[in-house]
């Protein structure tokens, strides 16, 4: 599901935004794009590693969005990739135009995955509550997307994590559309390695991310677990 694009916008003037939670597929996408030799902002200074073997294609400058956006000019015209917590701090001056590909994921395969990856940072036992992390993602996701949708310089394109690893090649197209480019789906889906999906979950997406509609997200708990993996 998709926002238009308008088709007034300049090219050079959109910033394309990877989003989702940590661990939700947003490094694939980068690689997807990258591999169609789109241009990133990215400045490598977080190595891949057992986590990411493929990378994180990160920009250090976005784990402080929230205190500076003054360096959004940069991204003009390229792919930069912020996880949906930070979304929020974005310049929405109208001079800013963003087209959001926003990965979704099984809130149980994301917590297995980042359980694994905290652990293995810290060197010590994860100490976040499963229960309550699922709660309080689910309830952020319902909320960003809800001011996602509320915001007249983003278009959004939700993107399924085992879409893209099923069906690489329909995905592809879907961005291509939504960007309004002519992408290499050859170079975009041979990027895609479904020996990394390592956390399948039981239940689907759709029920993963069922929130009740009357709880607020704690922020700061979102926030410990971002410092935990890094993007803070």
């Amino acid at each position: 599901m998709a926002n238009v694009p308008s088709k007034e916008n300049n090219p050079d003037d959109i910033i394309i935004v990877v989003s989702g939670l940590p661990r939700s597929g947003t490094s694939m996408m980068m690689k997807m794009l990258d591999a169609c030799k789109m241009p990133l902002l990215i400045d490598n200074i977080r190595k891949a590693d057992e986590d990411n073997p493929k990378g994180y294609y990160e920009f250090e400058k976005v784990k402080d969005l929230e205190k500076d956006n003054s360096w959004l000019d940069l991204a003009r015209g390229k792919v930069v990739k912020i996880v949906s917590p930070l979304l929020r701090y974005l310049n929405m001056d109208n001079k800013f135009r963003y087209r959001i590909i926003f990965m979704l994921r099984s809130i149980d395969e994301i917590l297995a995955s980042q359980k694994k990856m905290a652990v293995r940072l810290q060197q010590k036992e994860d100490n976040i509550d499963d229960n309550i992390l699922r709660q309080n993602y689910s309830v952020h996701l319902e909320e960003v997307k809800k001011w996602m949708g509320q915001q007249e310089n983003i278009e959004v394109l939700y993107v399924n994590y085992s879409d893209a690893i099923e069906a690489p090649v329909a995905v592809a197209e879907s961005i291509g559309n939504f960007l309004g480019m002519k992408l290499n789906m050859q170079d975009m889906t041979k990027v895609v390695d479904s020996a990394l999906y390592r956390n399948r979950a039981q239940q689907s997406d759709e029920t993963a991310q069922l929130a009740a509609p009357e709880e607020s997200e704690d922020p700061e708990i979102i926030k410990a677990r971002l410092r935990d993996l890094g993007y803070l």
